[in-house]
């Protein structure tokens, strides 16, 4: 099991380059390939696949926008937004999922919680789900104890894992070696769940990933 620790000292505009990388890297492949189909249907040679061209057209615009609508909230300030209805916020984790091989299946039992919150829920979603790289179920659970928000995912499926850079952190820790994007989001969690005075885990065992975090309300 692993542990929030003291965050390493980063400065904040290494950490927004850092984190703009990672949300340009989720827009540009749906980007690319609605150019891809665009220059499809203005091939004179390519009109038998004007078909497929306006369904890669489609279906890349379907997942830039829910990519959009969901960093929006997972990364940025979301207008002034204090609170997040849970319905609407499982909306934006289902967007996402619905271009992953996993599953969700989400329980929040709350109808709504605050910004600290909001964004826990949806990061940790999102790295369960690139948890199960061939497929399989994300269970999230949300119930209000006391003064707090429980929060537990479980991902499992065939080949489930977490990369050591997404450990490093959930910890607090400064990046090393590995993708940078993906310890960019952990360790963006990391901060804001700690900032909000809560504490966030991760565990890993056969084909299991588990997420765990506890956030004031």
């Amino acid at each position: 099991m692993t542990e929030t620790t003291d965050p390493a000292v980063i400065h904040p505009a290494e950490l927004a380059a850092w984190l703009a990388a990672r949300m340009c890297h989720d827009f540009i492949s749906p980007a690319s390939a609605i150019v891809s189909g665009l220059d499809l249907l203005e091939d004179p040679s390519a009109q038998d696949m004007r078909e497929e061209a306006m369904g890669l057209i489609a279906n890349s615009a379907k997942k830039l926008a829910d990519m959009l609508s969901f960093c929006r909230v997972a990364f940025g300030a979301s207008a002034s937004a204090e609170t997040f209805d849970a319905r609407e916020l499982e909306k934006l984790a289902q967007g996402a999922f619905g271009h992953m091989r996993a599953t969700l299946d989400w329980q929040v039992d709350t109808p709504s919680v605050n910004k600290p919150a909001a964004r826990t829920l949806l990061n940790l979603a999102q790295m369960a789900g690139a948890a199960l790289p061939t497929g399989g179920e994300a269970r999230l659970r949300a119930v209000q104890e006391d003064e707090a928000l429980v929060i537990a995912i479980e991902a499992e499926g065939p080949r489930a894992r977490l990369r050591p850079e997404v450990l490093a952190g959930l910890r607090g820790e400064a990046k090393g070696e590995g993708l940078h994007g993906h310890w960019v989001q952990a360790y963006y969690t990391h901060l804001f769940v700690t900032d909000a005075g809560g504490r966030v885990f991760a565990d890993v065992q056969d084909d299991r990933v588990v997420f765990a975090a506890t956030l004031p309300i």
